[in-house]
């Protein structure tokens, strides 16, 4: 069985760090599939999503990581072609990926102790998003 299910967020932008776990186990459970595999899918440019122990020190340290590596201030070809000053939150979000699969079983999601799903949006101002949920089991 395949159900598809939609997840709407509300974002600042500029790394906005989400904790949608707990949208994502919702949904698992009231599919009305027991056991498989959920896979949860961004359709945007600019953002992407992850595993991460949910905490601020955690955090922190995943948005510095993203600074240093590809930071906001460098020349983006993006930039220049389009104007809209986010060319770093496209590289950002191509490294994360747009997706991320997580198994459940018996309509719980199968996470460590610490593991989080969390959303990050790169783009540099804040956006309505919705995130696509593939739910696929028995």
């Amino acid at each position: 069985m395949v159900v598809t299910r939609r997840i709407n967020l509300h974002t600042r932008g500029n790394a906005d760090m989400l904790d949608i776990t707990q949208e994502v186990a919702r949904e698992v459970r009231d599919s009305g599939v027991s056991s498989g595999i959920v896979t949860i899918f961004a359709p945007s440019a600019t953002s992407g999503l992850t595993t991460i122990e949910y905490e601020s020190g955690a955090l922190a340290d995943l948005k510095r990581v993203f600074d240093e590596v590809v930071p906001e201030d460098r020349d983006y070809r993006h930039n220049l072609r389009w104007g809209d000053g986010n060319g770093h939150s496209h590289v950002r979000a191509a490294l994360l990926g747009p997706s991320l699969t997580v198994p459940f079983s018996e309509g719980r999601l199968l996470l460590g102790t610490w593991q989080h799903v969390t959303y990050i949006d790169f783009d540099n101002r804040p956006r309505q998003r919705e995130l696509v949920l593939q739910i696929l089991g028995e």
